[in-house]
Order: C-alpha cells, then sequence, then structure tokens
C-alpha cells in the first residue's frame, strides 16, 4: 500500500468512526470529522499531510501525490 492509499483509507476509516461515535456517544464528535475534512483541504492546497509523514516512517511505499 502507498501513502496516498494509506491517507485517504485513514481520513475514511476517521470519518466513518466519528460518525458512529456521534449517533451513539455525543454529538460533538461531529468536529472530528470537520477536523478531518478541513486537514484533507488544507493537504490539497499546501502538500503538507501530518498523516503522510507517519505512514512514510512506518515504511509506506511512496504515492503519486506524497512523496
Amino acid at each position: 500500500m502507498n501513502i496516498d492509499k494509506a491517507v485517504l483509507a485513514f481520513a475514511g476509516a476517521m470519518v466513518l468512526v466519528a460518525l458512529a461515535l456521534s449517533i451513539w456517544v455525543s454529538p460533538w464528535f461531529h468536529l472530528l470529522t470537520a477536523f478531518v475534512g478541513l486537514n484533507m483541504m488544507q493537504a490539497s492546497l499546501t502538500g503538507f499531510c501530518p498523516a503522510a509523514m507517519i505512514f512514510k516512517r512506518l515504511g509506506c511505499a511512496p504515492g503519486a501525490v506524497f512523496k
């Protein structure tokens, strides 16, 4: 799995976890969804993604976007 796919899978998982938590625990978990969305938007504009840096350190292969 390359870094691009890992970042997308992680972001998708975080949105689903936040959705489940907002249903069963507290609506305040919608803020986690907003944070993930904002982080994805800023990564698309700046190219800086903390999750991509972590996956790179974990040994994922470089992708087309995050190298």
